[in-house]
């Protein structure tokens, strides 16, 4: 499986099975990253850490405090896809895989600005 990222009507396909989703929270100005793996059955979830809290991003009880981020495994069936808007107030959203992050717009080859941003699991190109 792949990811593939849709926004304003062009498609970009990632070769990878699971990817960390990092961005800031635009009011607490707070880092929070998702991994998430690509499977058959959709996007899953895999583990969530935030480095604070408040304006609605509270960690759940289960969180645990490690190297300075709250950490958790949510418990969610996969999801056919990932909707991602930018109101512009924080930033870009990034795509980490083997050390490397991007942001969307990097990955597009131009800004995102408000366009919203949609992931999916797909199959690999075939070359």
């Amino acid at each position: 499986m792949s990811l593939c990222l849709t926004s304003a009507g062009v498609v970009k396909t990632l070769s990878l099975a699971a990817f960390t989703l990092a961005w800031t929270h635009s009011v607490e100005r707070i880092d929070w990253q998702e991994d998430w793996r690509i499977t058959p059955k959709g996007l899953e979830l895999v583990q969530a850490r935030v480095k604070g809290s408040g304006a609605g991003m509270e960690p759940p009880p289960e969180a645990r405090l490690v190297d300075g981020w709250f950490q958790w495994r949510p418990r969610r069936a996969p999801m056919p896809e990932l909707v991602l808007g930018n109101s512009g107030a924080a930033g870009d959203w990034h795509i980490c895989h083997d050390g490397n992050c991007r942001t969307l717009s990097e990955i597009f080859g131009h800004p995102i600005g408000a366009n919203v941003t949609t992931l999916r699991g797909c199959e690999p190109p075939r070359e």
